[in-house]
Parts: C-alpha cells; structure tokens; sequence
C-alpha cells in the first residue's frame, strides 16, 4: 500500500513539475528543407515548405542558412493584395506569414537574392512578430540607371550598363532583363554622379505614356528623344519604375512586428508598409544602394516606410534611409469621400485614389469624423453600425445616428479612434529624391536625434482631401536635437523650406489643421534661407537654442530671404 502510495505521490510531483517548466522554444531550420543545390537556383519551395511546417509543429522560430539565398517568382504563394499607395495586382509572396503568433525569422546573416517580381515578406494577421538578420537584393532592379554622354536639342545620349539590357521596339525604349522580362518605366530623373543624390534643380519628367521614342547607334548607346529634356553630361539618368508591384514588407492587420538588423537594397515598391496595424518598430533597418556595385545609384523605388491608419506606436531607431526614390516615411490615415447620402443615417463612400483601391479600414463599431474637403476641418462625429463593400471603390456606410445637416457631396469620412504615438530616433536620411519626414499622426510624435540631407523638405506636415486623400492634421509633434543639412536643394516642387506645411487646403482661412509643433536644439546649415514655412497651424514654437549656419555648398537662388514664413496661423512663437 505504501510503495502505491508513494508511486502515485512520485508521478504528481512528474505531471506538476513538468507542467511548470516553460515550454521549450520550437525552432526550425531551412537548411533541413533545402534540396542539393536549391541555395543557388530556387529556395522558396523550401521556404514554403519550412513555414508550412512551421505552423505544423507551432514552431516560435525558423532560422535560415546563411550565405546567399537566391529566390524566384516561379513557385511562390500568390495572392491578389491591396495595398495602400502601392499598386494592386496578383502578387507572388516569398515569405507568406498569415496569421502566425510569436514567431521570429532569424536571418542568421543570409543574402536573399531575388529574381523576377516577387515580394520578400508579407505579414498578414499576425501578432508578435520578429524579422531580423538579413539583407534583401535583387539580381535586376525594377528600375534602370544609364549614364548621360551626350545632348542635345531635345534628346540625350545615353551609355547603359551590361545588366540593364534593352531594345528597341516600334521605335520606343524598352527594358527587360536576362530572361526576357520586361520592367516598365514611366518617369526620368537626373541624378548627380559624384554627389549621389538628385542633380541640383532637378526635375521629375513624366513619361504619361511610359514610353520614350528612342534609337540605338552604332556604338551600342542609345539616344533618346523627349521635348525639353536635358542633363548633365556623366550624370546619370534614372528611368523609375512604372508601378509599385512588390513591397520589400507588407503588413497588415497585425500587431506587435519587430524588423530588427534588415539590410533593404531594393524592392519594387516601398520598403516596409503597414496598414490597419499597431505597434510597429524598425531597428537598424538599413536601405541603401547595393554596396556590391557602387555604380547603383538607386536603393528602393519608392518610399522607405509608410504607414496608413495604424495605432499604438510606430518606432524607427538607428535606420538609415538612404537614395530612395520617394519619401523616408508618410505616417497618415485615409480619406474616403462622400458620393451621396443614401438615407438619413446612411453614405455612399468612394475611393478617388487609386493607390488606395480596395484598402479597407471602415468596420462596425468605428467612431468616424465628417470632414469639410475645402478647409479639412471636422464638423461632425458619428459611430459605424455597418459596412457593406460593393467593390474595391464603393462602400455603403449606416451609421447609429441620422446624419448631420450640410454633408455634400465630397466631403471626407476617416477615422477617428486611437492614433499612433510615433518615435524617430538617431535615423540617417538622405540622398533621395523628394522628402524625409511626412509626419500625419495625431498622436505624440518625436523625432530627435537625427541627419537629415534632403533634396526637398526635411520634415513636411501634409493631408490632403481632394488628391491624395491621406488624413493628417498633427496634434503634438517634438523636433529636438537633429541636424539638418543643406536640403531643398531638388525640385521646386519637393517642399518650400527645412520644415514645411504641404497640406492641400483650398481654404485655408478657415483652417487650423495642424496644431501644437515645437522644435528645439536643431542645427540648421543651409545655403539657402528657408528654414520653416508654415500655413493653417495653431501653435508653433522655435525656441533660442535652435542653430541656424549659413552655408556655401550649393548656389543660392531663392528671392526668399527670410527665414521664417507663416500665413493663416495662430500662436506662433520664435525665439531667434
């Protein structure tokens, strides 16, 4: 009876004592999955199979191999996406996490080569996520690069390198690559050789039909022919890609994702956008030219981040953003607007954006604000009883009230819950084209600590009812302790000053979108005068111990001397 006793009493302690242990962390390896030679041809069947596996066993990690990694088109997962300010279509996905739970990529320094248009990663409905260790190329970019060597009325000549095959087809330039892919092009811009950065002054030249009539000498260059064109001889000139098709990261729905010690080189979109999600952090994310070829001249084709209607917090720490070929980040939510009321309590609401088809982000429940397109004012609140989507332009709205009196058509419906607070820190921006920071969030924003060399505004307040459709409208922002250097040196057209207002408001009297902005202990050096311009802002501080340092690095050429412009603005302090 006593041995019984005491075996019954041992297995207890057993059951007990294993059901307190912590579960052991389940890790998975790619190597296992990788048939002979794979790594250099085509892994992602492995990867497939490694993830799939993964959710299989509800393995926390998978680790991958090391070395180089090359990736194709050809077997990847495939899914049409909508993503926001990107272009839609039936995309092929890489690495395809869809509603995984605490799991981490350890990259384990590997090199992912890809070829053909696939998108690296895209993180769909998960929580608790963690890429890290890793550099992401492609053996072709999506966009091509070729150096001016000759010009003249109208047309420029032009050298291209072995990797950028083309050819000429019904008289027009095209782009392809090894295997006969074709990579579209819609714009040109010049970019200064030496300095790596957009040419001084210059230009995007819209290609709307994203065709160039071309001809190919006997030498091999090409000459191309474009009303007004012109460039710097040995500069390079840039054909951007006619679409934004494969994101380097794409996450939606989820929360909780870490991109920690990423290497982006290139990807045919933007480098990471995050959509209806929250609490989103980048550290060390590096994006920046290939360091395998210093004659790239391009990192990624468009913005480095972006970031539409998330929640919680937004992080970037110790990144570098560098020769892009749009915006270092645009932090916003979205405008829908009113096609007309279909009952008292009821809308009919339409994309007028493009890049923003079949982007969802109503939802029962949702608290909403009525927004005035010509001054961006709200006027109205009201909570969502239903949504029912006719298609990717149309969706019918009910709400839990009767609407207000004055809703028009073209009025705006966004968002109006939790706005993410966002913190940029000890981040490097430069060379690229357009601008740095387009802050849109209404929760506390800091950016500190960080370089800045922009072709246009450094730091740009935005939101526009009538365009672009991206709500905005700042409520706290902190600029501390950055260096600004030398910006607006590109495009007129990329931003009127250091830190600027780009909000597109038709009346603007009427307006305060953006409120309660402080900036203190910057160092400005500028070769120019224009250090803030400002317009609809309510509360505005530049303290004493901000620097200003007149520069003579690039021409002066602005009538503009001062250095601070506001119009219809309310409690503007500056303490020169």
């Amino acid at each position: 009876m006593k041995r019984k006793l005491h075996t019954v009493l041992v297995t207890m302690g057993i059951l007990l004592a294993a059901c307190s242990e912590p579960e052991v962390e389940k890790t998975v390896y790619l190597k296992d999955f990788l048939t002979p030679g794979a790594a250099e041809t085509d892994g992602v069947p492995a990867v497939r199979a490694a993830l799939e596996h993964c959710i299989e066993v509800g393995a926390s990690r998978l680790v991958l191999p090391g070395g180089r990694l090359c990736l194709r088109s050809d077997q990847a997962v495939e899914k049409y996406q909508f993503i926001s300010n990107n272009d839609e279509s039936l995309k092929r996905i890489a690495f395809d996490l869809c509603g995984m739970r605490d799991f981490t990529i350890e990259g384990n320094g590997t090199e992912l080569l890809f070829t053909g248009f696939v998108s690296p990663f895209s993180i769909t409905d998960c929580r608790n996520i963690t890429i890290r260790n890793l550099s992401i190329d492609y053996t072709r970019t999506f966009h091509s690069e070729e150096v001016v060597t000759a010009k003249g009325p109208d047309w420029l000549e032009l050298e291209f390198p072995d990797d950028y095959f083309c050819d000429i087809v019904n008289g027009c330039l095209r782009f392809r690559d090894a295997e006969g892919t074709v990579y579209p092009f819609s714009s040109l811009l010049e970019f200064d050789t030496e300095k790596r950065e957009p040419a001084f002054r210059a230009n995007d030249v819209w290609l709307w039909s994203r065709t160039v009539p071309a001809e190919k000498l006997p030498d091999g260059r090409v000459r191309i022919h474009h009303k007004g064109i012109t460039a710097t001889i040995g500069n390079v000139m840039v054909f951007g890609a006619a679409a934004r098709y494969n994101p380097g990261f794409t996450v939606s729905d989820s929360e909780q994702v870490t991109i920690r010690d990423v290497n982006l080189y290139h990807c045919g979109g933007m480098g990471v956008i995050a959509q209806r999600s929250r609490d989103v952090e980048l550290n060390k994310l590096v994006i920046v030219p290939s360091p395998s070829t210093k004659r790239r001249m391009i990192s990624i084709t468009a913005d480095a981040t972006h970031f539409v209607n998330c929640a919680g917090y937004i992080r970037m720490i110790d990144c570098i953003f560098e020769n892009q070929k749009d915006d270092a980040t645009n932090i916003h939510g979205l405008y829908m607007a009113v096609e007309r009321m279909t009952a008292p309590d009821g809308l009919l609401l339409r994309w007028h954006n493009s890049g923003q088809y079949g982007v969802d982000f109503l939802r029962e429940g949702m608290r909403i604000e009525l927004v005035d397109n010509d001054s961006l004012g709200s006027y109205a609140h009201r909570t969502i009883r239903s949504v029912r989507r006719l298609n990717k332009v149309y969706t019918e709205v009910t709400f839990t009230e009767p609407l207000p009196e004055g809703v028009k058509e073209r009025h705006l419906v966004a968002a109006d819950e939790e706005y993410p607070d966002v913190l940029i820190k000890g981040c490097r921006m430069r060379g690229n084209r357009a601008r740095g920071l387009l802050l849109g969030s209404r929760g506390r924003t800091v950016v500190e600590d960080c370089y800045f060399h922009i072709a246009g505004a450094a730091i740009l307040f935005e939101g526009d009812g009538n365009f672009w459709y991206e709500q905005s409208g700042v409520r706290d922002v902190t600029i501390r302790n950055n260096l600004f250097e030398n910006g607006n040196y590109g495009s007129l057209n990329w931003g009127s000053a250091c830190i600027a207002v780009g909000s597109g408001i038709p009346n603007r009297e009427a307006s305060r979108y953006h409120r309660n902005i402080r900036v203190e202990g910057n160092t400005f050096r500028v070769f120019d005068s224009r250090i803030i311009n400002l317009y609809c802002v309510d509360g505005f501080c530049f303290t004493a111990d901000n620097h200003i340092e007149q520069t003579e690095d690039y021409p002066g050429v602005y009538d503009e001397l001062r250095h601070f412009v506001t119009a219809q603005c309310d409690h503007i302090n500056i303490k020169k």
